[in-house]
This record gives structure tokens, sequence and C-alpha cells, in this order.
């Protein structure tokens, strides 16, 4: 039978940039990752991308492992040649998701550098109102990633879809149901937003999760605030901050979440360079222990009673 457990599948990350996603897949699949989600920064540098899905599927092989989305990272709201290279990476990844056998796209929205969020809503609403469709008619979904990259409500480079009174407009804007979110509680414990309300809230919008964690340093805050020289928060990785990721992952459940927790490392202040691959391996067997374990099959048929109640 299949494995209910994996219903919500724990993976990683792969630079579809640097290398070469397909051999990187083939180098750390036997970890014990469940899904992968290649990405692209800023652009897919002319990389045949039907050619590279058919790769990294032939280096997952036979092994149970998935790859629910394509990661597409940059500013298409902008017209620079670098931000008109984000947007025709995104339209070749919705074109060509199904040769890796993705449902999802994700990334940032992009922004109108600079200026406060709300003026974005006009060419968020313009672009996005076509690849939403252009999406749609190949069966894809598109995630926003919930990532500030140093911005905020009044200025910022890359991404409106950091907060959510900016999910409000966004959404309002356009409605399309397969728009949605790239959820993570990092970056609302960055904001000292409460992450777990945003689940129940939010659930029918969540279609694909990244696992990247924070550690808020209350002392700093007590201390010096968090506009002072001293850093109040660190990003983690999974296992290693704040987050309570049983909840996390059982308020996912509870919501009805069907999909992957990919981490997203490179981040951790510790765990990182020589340590990297190490702290993602203690991630993804820290997620499976939060996931509930193994899956234990203990279906009996007791005739539709529960066996607790035969006499």
């Amino acid at each position: 039978m299949t494995d209910p457990a994996k219903d919500i599948r724990i993976g990683t990350m792969v630079s579809a940039n640097k290398g070469d996603a397909a051999d990187r897949i083939r180098q750390i699949a036997d970890h014990g990752f469940e899904s992968f989600e290649p990405f692209f920064w800023q652009t897919t540098g002319g990389k045949d991308l039907a050619d590279l899905g058919k790769r990294c599927r032939e280096a997952i092989g036979d092994r149970d492992i998935t790859m629910s989305t394509l990661g597409m990272f940059g500013n298409p709201l902008e017209t620079t040649d670098i931000d008109l290279e984000t947007l025709q990476g995104w339209k070749d990844c919705i074109d060509n998701a199904h040769h890796f056998g993705a449902t999802c796209v994700a990334g940032f929205t992009g922004r109108i550098r600079d200026r406060p969020l709300p003026e974005s809503l006009r060419r968020y609403k313009e672009v996005w109102g076509e690849l939403a469709k252009r999406a749609a008619d190949k069966g894809v979904r598109i995630a926003f990633e919930n990532c500030a990259m140093d911005g905020n409500w009044q200025t910022g480079d890359w991404n409106i879809a950091h907060n959510p009174d900016a999910w409000d407009m966004m959404f309002n804007e356009l409605p399309d149901d397969n728009l949605g979110l790239e959820w993570e509680p990092c970056h609302q414990l960055v904001y000292l937003i409460d992450p777990l309300p945003q689940i129940r809230k939010w659930a029918d919008r969540i279609f694909h999760v990244h696992g990247k964690d924070a550690t808020v340093r209350h002392d700093v805050i007590r201390e010096h605030g968090i506009f002072g020289k001293h850093p109040f928060v660190f990003m983690r990785t999974p296992g290693f901050g704040d987050s309570n990721w049983t909840d996390v992952i059982s308020e996912l459940r509870l919501a009805g979440y069907k999909g992957a927790i990919d981490i997203e490392g490179w981040h951790d202040p510790v765990y990182r360079d020589e340590l990297e691959m190490t702290g993602q391996v203690h991630a993804l067997n820290h997620l499976k222990i939060c996931r509930g374990g193994s899956f234990v099959n203990d279906r009996v048929d007791y005739g539709g009673g529960d066996p607790s109640l035969e006499k």
C-alpha cells in the first residue's frame, strides 16, 4: 500500500545554476531525501529544461523521490535585462514543469524597486495575470515565497509577498485559484510574527513549503532592539531553530496539505560550508520524526468496527 506519511514529503532544494542539478541529485539522493526542488536564480542560463528534467528523473531512477516544484527566483516585474530574463525563466519553467513531473513553479513576485509595496500592485496584476493563465492552461500552480529579501513595506528590490497584509492585497487583485504561497516559518519569525496561525488562515493558498527556520534572540531585542548593531535573529536549518515542526506539520495535515517540505539550506550561521550537508541531513531526519516517524501499517479488518470495542 502507499505510505500515507509521505503525503507530506521531506526533501531539499538543488541549484540548477551552479553545476548540474542532475549530478547533484545523483550525489545526495541516497541520504534519504523524498523530494527535490530544482531552482534557478534570476536566469535559466539558456538551459534546455526538457533535457534537464529528463536527466533529473534519470538521476532519481527507481527511488521513491518526487520533484513537485521548480524554483525561479528573481524580479519579473522590472524591465532591466536580468529582470526580463527572470520573466522569461518563469515562462520556461511553467512550460517545462511536466518534464520534471512538477505541478508547481515557485519564486518571488518581484516588486517595483524602492517604492512602497502597494505601488507594485498594478504591475503585479499585469504580469501575474498572464502567467497565472499560462500556468492554468498547463495544469501548473504558482507559489510565491514569503521572503522579504531585506525589503519592507516601504522599500525593497525583490518581493511583495512577504507579509500577510500583502497577501490580502495580492489575492484580492488576482483571485486565481492557481496562485498561492511557498510558505515557511523562518521569514515570519524574522518579522516577529507567530507563524502557526497563518497555516490555519492561509492553508488553501499554501502550495509548497520550504524547510527553513529561525532563532530569535529575545535577550538582544530587550537590550538593543531590532535596529541596533547586534543581530536579533538568525535563519536556521530545521532542527536548530525556534519552530516546533511537529506543530507545523500537524497543522498542515489538519488543513489537508499534501506536498513537500523542501529544505532551504545555505543560511545557517553554524551548519554551513563543510557542515552544510551535515545540517541538512539532520534537518531531514528531524522533520521525518516531527512528521510522526516511519509509517506503521496496523490496518486490520474488524468488520468495520473499532477493535477496542469488541467484546
